[in-house]
Order: structure tokens, then C-alpha cells, then sequence
């Protein structure tokens, strides 16, 4: 017999704004915990040194996770030059200092062009990617590097928002970005191309997909919340599941249709897209899942939200 889910049914997306010194899954924990859920996924790492748009999901919500996950980023980073670390970030040991004579901001802002666009990237040994079921970074903290295949990624913004000199410059960046791009590892890449090594002092991530920071909210507030027992302004702060989808085209359904749909049988929908995965909802607007296009124009459903 299934063992029964301890917590509330609770469906939709917190975008938290994740405190610095916290995993992600430590951050979606406590969430979690604060919202006694009995369902909740987060939608990518972000490491414990950065902070920022983090988007948790509860219930139903976490069937569309996936979309958050290969939703393109933004973030704002600190990057301190001469100094090279073991995990590319402010959390390692110090492996190498170097002379940073003659670096300019004009000579970044130069060696930066050649980041810009689609570029390939090899992931940091801190990173959370699995090889052979164990994540990097668990093979690095024990003094294990392995061969790491380049990764085609995109950085279709990339700008420098202040330099400051000095016998350790740092640089603030600001990218916009696909899916799977380290950050870290553009800092290695940056520190190499300009002979001096460089690494992360601070990140933060500004938006994930269509969140942003101004939809993003602290575990400070949720624990306020709860202190009150506020939990019914606390499932105020939660955008709907259907949230996550971005701009997948929209789908509407008659009673009849949506019937059918839930049933897993495929509906003919007047003026639907001619191919691809679209939102389905019904024309009331409550919102149904994902369908697919098929090949005769039919919308048959994918992943299909359940009701309580």
C-alpha cells in the first residue's frame, strides 16, 4: 500500500528570492517546510554563494518544472581578477595569484567580446552534472577531476556595469543567458584569456524564465507569515502552475473538449497552432495542462493538471 504524503495540497510557484549561505535544496527545505506542502521541486541549482530568483514548485506545479529548467537566465556577478580558485567561486582554496599590470577595463571589455553569442563551455568540477551517477562536485571535494565534455551555450547579453581597479580588480557583469551556463567557468575563461586568472566573488541570479526579482519574495517574509499563521496570504504570494509555461501558445476547450482531454482522448480545437506543445485550458480559463499538436491537428494531452 502507497504511503500517504505528509503535508497540504498546495499548487503553484514561489519565486524566492534565495538567501546567500543556503544549497538550493536547503532553500527549497525550509520553503517547503514553512508552507507544510506535501509536494515541492526546485527548478535548477543555484550555489549557496549566490542569491536570487530561485522559483520552487509545489503540487501540480512540479509537472512543469521543466520548462523553468530550460527557461533562459539573467544574473548580475562580481568577478575579482588575478585571483584563481579550485571551484571558480569566493567558497575554495586559492590556487594561484598573478601580476594584473596593465589589465584594463577596455582590455576586459575587449577580451569579453569573444564570450559573447553561442560558445562552447566546459561545466566547472563544481558543478552539479552527474557522471556516472555522482555529481562533480562531490568527485572534487575529493580531490578527483574528471574529462568534461564542452557545451554548446548561448550568452545573448553580456556587458560590464562597473571596474574598479586596484591590485585585485573586480569586475561587475551583467549576462543574459541559456540554459546550463556557468557563470564560474565564464570567470575561468575570462581570468585565462586575460593571463590572470579571475574568479566569483558574488552572483546573483535576476530572473529565471518569466520571473523576475520584482516577483520574488523572502524566506524572511514567509517566516513572518507563518508566525501569524497567515496561510492563506502565504498561498497569495504563489504564482498559478501554468505560470512556468512562459509563452507557450494558448489553447481553449469547450466543457465538452476538456472532458474528452481529461479522459487522455485527443480534441479538435478550431484555430489551433499547426504543430508543437501548447497551454490547454478551457474557455472559463481554468487551466488544463499541456497538450501537443498531432499530425491530423488534433490537441492530445501531455501532462494534465489534477484537481483536489
Amino acid at each position: 500500500m502507497a504511503r500517504r504524503r505528509r503535508g497540504r495540497p498546495v499548487d503553484g510557484i514561489l519565486v524566492l528570492d534565495k538567501p546567500q549561505g543556503l544549497s538550493s535544496n536547503q532553500a527549497l527545505q525550509k520553503a517547503k517546510h514553512l508552507y507544510f506542502a506535501a509536494k515541492a521541486g526546485h527548478t535548477g541549482s543555484l550555489d549557496p554563494l549566490a542569491t536570487g530568483v530561485l522559483p520552487l514548485c509545489f503540487g501540480e506545479a512540479t509537472k512543469f518544472s521543466q520548462y523553468l529548467l530550460d527557461a533562459d537566465k539573467a544574473y548580475q556577478s562580481t568577478f575579482v581578477l588575478g585571483v584563481a580558485t579550485a571551484s571558480g567561486d569566493a567558497d575554495s582554496e586559492v590556487l594561484q595569484e598573478r601580476s594584473v599590470e596593465g589589465i584594463t577595463e577596455a582590455g576586459v571589455a575587449q577580451a569579453l567580446r569573444a564570450f559573447e553569442g553561442e560558445i562552447e563551455q566546459v561545466p566547472s568540477m563544481y558543478s552539479a552534472i552527474k557522471q556516472n551517477g555522482q555529481p562533480l562536485y562531490k568527485l572534487a571535494r575529493q580531490g578527483i577531476e574528471v574529462e568534461r565534455e564542452a557545451r554548446r551555450v548561448v550568452i545573448s547579453a553580456l556587458r560590464i556595469d562597473a571596474f574598479r581597479g586596484g591590485e585585485r580588480p573586480e569586475v561587475d557583469i551583467y549576462l543574459e543567458c541559456s540554459k546550463g551556463t556557468y557563470v564560474r567557468s565564464l570567470a575561468e575563461d575570462l581570468g585565462k584569456a586575460l593571463g590572470c586568472g579571475a574568479h566569483v566573488s558574488a552572483l546573483r541570479r535576476t530572473k529565471a524564465g518569466p520571473f523576475g526579482l520584482e516577483h520574488s519574495h523572502s524566506l524572511g517574509t514567509l517566516e513572518a507569515l507563518k508566525a501569524r499563521e497567515q496561510l492563506g496570504e502565504m498561498d497569495g504570494l504563489l504564482s498559478p502552475p501554468d505560470a512556468a509555461l512562459g509563452e507557450l501558445p494558448l489553447v481553449q476547450l469547450s466543457e465538452s473538449g476538456g472532458f474528452y482531454m481529461r479522459q487522455g482522448q485527443p480534441v479538435m480545437v478550431p484555430n489551433a497552432p499547426r504543430d508543437g506543445i501548447v497551454r490547454v485550458a478551457l474557455e472559463t480559463g481554468e487551466f488544463l495542462g499541456v497538450g501537443e499538436i498531432l499530425d491530423d491537428g488534433r490537441v492530445a494531452p501531455r501532462r494534465l493538471v489534477v484537481g483536489h
